[in-house]
């Protein structure tokens, strides 16, 4: 009997699991002040659904530990000149990083130039301007006006733009440098408490990155179906008439599957004469006054009010638009001039019924999960 239960203590001893947490309790004594944090580290690694996959289209590779100070840095108001605002001011969780008013507010109380772009509204936004793995996409930048080609140099020029947060960027550096809790996380991502522009732009990036949504009804009925042009089962008979009605008529430019835009700007015909010139103002070529970006449409329903400038407070609103308010221009795009007149611009003129069943259709790109992910929200106590 001795010898049984000395050979039983010692399976149990074996069996015993050693922890090693991220954070030593120093650490983590020190950030939990501001934060609050787990002691381990959360797993922003992606995984794209079996519909994406199929499209060969690649996951980000997203590093924890940079993501999470990502997290820390998209949240914090001290990357404001006076300390009012961050970047999730303009960009709330549960608008799908959007805002819900035309023009959101600056760090002075002024508004900004443009509607503020949902920053889920994308399948992933490596995805989305263009990985070398993803041949069959076109490549989409940032802003309205495209201005920006990466995450990192959108992240950089909102923070400095003198309306946003008016940040001076070594006094950014500076500022940051004296916070314990960001010495100990650059440290934990880079290896040392060297904090730079370039180091914060690219963990605000790894963060945006790690933004994945495609947990809502439409993607679940690609899964099941894999073909977006057969009716989805999971889906209402009022869905499927506006599933098929977007593809008929608005695939064109936002993309069938949600995964891959068709095109990136174009001149939907808001105006007849430009007051915002859009990407001619970035270019300097008169063929692309009025026009701007072509966003994503996952989470559209939460994104309101619609367009560059927020004109549309509802997607009736916008689907009125197109359906009967589409202003001609010399830049109108080609697909929403009048294929009997091109001088003219298109009517879709859609019945009640039509634009009722297209907003059913829309609102199928809910992400609620997404919404309310944890590992997204504000980490600061």
């Amino acid at each position: 009997m001795l010898v049984l239960m000395v050979s039983f203590t010692a399976c149990l001893k074996d069996n015993v699991t050693i922890r090693t947490y991220h954070y030593t309790d120093e650490e983590y004594r020190t950030i939990t002040q501001d934060l609050s944090l787990p002691k381990d580290l959360i797993d922003y690694r992606v995984e794209l659904p079996r519909h994406m996959r199929d499209l060969g289209m690649i996951p980000p590779n997203i590093s924890n530990v940079k993501a999470t100070l990502g997290r820390v840095l998209f949240y914090d108001k001290k990357l404001s000149a006076n300390n009012t605002v961050s970047c999730e001011s303009c960009h709330r969780q549960n608008l799908a990083f959007s805002d819900d008013v035309d023009f959101s507010e600056g760090f002075n109380s002024q508004k900004t130039l443009r509607n503020s772009l949902a920053l889920g509204s994308v399948a992933n936004f490596e995805s989305s301007y263009g990985s070398a793995n993803n041949f069959a996409q076109a490549r989409a930048f940032f802003f309205w006006d495209e201005r920006a080609h990466s995450i990192s140099q959108q992240s950089l020029l909102t923070i400095e733009d003198d309306i946003e947060m008016g940040m001076d960027l070594n006094e950014l550096v500076t500022k940051l440098s004296q916070e314990d809790y960001y010495r100990i996380l650059f440290r934990k991502v880079y290896g040392d408490e060297n904090i730079n522009a370039n180091r914060i732009s690219e963990a605000l990036q790894e963060f945006v990155n790690s933004m994945l949504s495609v947990d809502s009804k439409f993607d679940e009925g690609m899964d099941r179906r894999l073909n977006v042009f057969q009716g989805f089962n999971n889906f209402s008979n009022q869905e499927n008439i506006g599933k098929q009605l977007f593809l008929d008529n608005c695939g064109v430019c936002h993309g069938n599957d949600m995964s891959r835009n068709s095109e990136t700007i174009a001149n939907n015909g808001l105006d007849a004469v430009y007051t915002d010139l859009g990407v001619g103002a970035i270019t300097g070529r008169s063929f692309d006054d009025g026009k701007f970006k072509i966003p994503f449409l996952r989470n559209i329903a939460l994104t309101g009010p619609y367009m560059h400038d927020g004109r549309f407070e509802t997607l009736y609103d916008v689907i009125d638009h197109y359906s009967s308010g589409i202003q001609m221009s010399e830049n109108l795009d080609f697909r929403l001039r009048d294929p009997s007149n091109s001088s003219e611009p298109l009517k879709m003129n859609f019945t009640d019924e039509e634009k009722q069943a297209l907003v059913a259709f829309l609102e199928t790109l809910t992400d609620n999960t997404f919404l309310t992910a944890e590992k997204f929200g504000d980490p600061f106590n």
